[in-house]
């Protein structure tokens, strides 16, 4: 039999108790053994639901009974979610957790813990919720040495650009109806301005290359300046707006980003739209992989939770393997970092196009219909220099850099 401790009765949390009480029997053949909870940790009291049985609000109960041999933590935030999980690992319990903030934060640290106990600390829920992506870079994936990964890594901001691009809606009355849906939280910040894709794709990068990228070294733009006019001009080009988590190497070094894309239907991650999330991985061997599903929602990343509970419970004092060192990854500069970029400009085209040549050389002009502006793409170029041409450019409203994924 193996004994469970849930720190956190929230979304998540719930459905892990659900998972593992309804699914009992198919899990107890797939581990070998019975999997039960013993303890739910949550300050809150449930009157009538059955977890009040196994309801505790101290968490030492749990951190210091010798029958829990893996914890899951659910509780979300750094503090005291990260306190709370090294003590359990000190204590010799494994560790499984959805919190993209403290593995991003913290995850060699608690891994070389884990290591030293030969136990585990695993984390497959903590980006894309229910697609599996965590351990299939870890194994199926470890052969190749990982030349790129790009993808749509949260479901809320890619909710709000297919519903502009389906409806020709503007940013806050789409942002309105995601809240009301409940697709974006009340304080949307950290999936509108970037934040969670970006640590979402820190944690991957650094699996991926097993060296610590901090996600506050990536640079990070959000979908808050995306109008109505960016899907308008985006559409006449065939293309659409989607915001990429993305790393790539680039010869000893990596270059990360997190910033909207425009990109064409030959790109395999153009049609992943509403709440979907989708990665892709191009391997040197292996060529591109993708990985596509919800990536949030109660029971489709409690599930994720789950698994490595069983994976845990299949290798009880046995750790698994995982390269992420705390030495920091080698980063391309921002500003050396090369992309296409797609401009709009105020004015009357006939009035600017000359400097418009001179500043970006043979850029394209596109044509969405408007009177009072105008806009054009790039040839590729650092994003240096296209910093150094526009401050240079009268008008400038907006960028959007351009994904040539699939095209000649």
């Amino acid at each position: 039999m193996v004994k469970v401790g849930v720190l956190g009765y929230g979304t998540v949390g719930s459905g892990v108790v659900e998972i593992l009480d309804k699914n009992k029997d198919i899990i107890a053949k797939r581990v070998g053994k019975d999997v039960s909870v013993k303890y739910v940790l949550d300050l809150r009291d449930f009157p009538g639901d059955p977890v009040e049985k196994v309801l505790v609000h101290d968490f030492e109960i749990i951190a210091n009974d010798p029958e829990i041999s893996i914890v899951v933590e659910t509780m979300g935030g750094v503090h005291p979610a990260y306190e709370f999980v090294r003590k359990c690992l000190e204590n010799g319990k494994s560790v499984c957790t959805s919190n993209k903030a403290l593995v991003a934060a913290y995850g060699p640290e608690l891994l070389a813990l884990a290591e030293e106990k030969n136990i585990n600390f695993l984390f497959e829920a903590s980006v894309g919720g229910g697609i599996p992506i965590i351990r299939p870079l870890k194994t199926s994936l470890a052969p190749d040495e990982i030349l790129e990964i790009s993808g749509i890594l949260n479901g809320t901001t890619n909710y709000i650009l297919t519903e502009m691009t389906e409806k020709g809606s503007d940013f806050d009355s789409v942002l309105k109806d995601a809240q009301d849906k409940g697709y974006a939280e009340k304080d949307p910040t950290a999936d509108v301005e970037g934040y969670d894709a970006c640590r979402k794709i820190a944690i991957l990068t650094s699996l991926a290359y097993g060296k610590q990228l901090d996600f506050e070294d990536i640079y990070t733009e959000g979908i808050t300046k995306i109008t109505d006019r960016d899907i308008a001009y985006a559409k006449k080009m065939g293309a659409k707006v989607k915001i990429f988590g993305s790393s790539k190497k680039v010869g000893d070094k990596v270059s990360a980003m997190v910033a909207p894309q425009l990109i064409y239907p030959e790109h395999p991650l153009y049609s992943v739209d509403g709440v979907f999330n989708a990665i892709l991985v191009k391997g040197n061997m292996v060529g591109d992989v993708m990985f596509y599903g919800q990536g949030a929602g109660k029971l489709a990343t409690a599930s994720a939770v789950v698994s490595d509970v069983m994976d845990a419970a299949k290798h009880a004092g046995v750790n698994i393997i995982t390269l992420w060192d705390a030495e920091k990854l080698d980063l391309v500069a921002a500003e050396d970092a090369r992309n296409v970029f797609f401009v709009r400009v105020s004015g009357i085209k006939a009035q600017k196009s000359d400097k418009v040549k001179e500043l970006f050389g043979n850029a394209k002009m596109v044509d969405a219909g408007y009177d009072d502006e105008f806009a054009f793409v790039t040839e590729e170029m650092s994003e240096g220099e296209y910093q150094k041409a526009a401050e240079q450019l009268e008008g400038v409203i907006n960028k959007i850099r351009v994904d040539q994924t699939g095209l000649a």
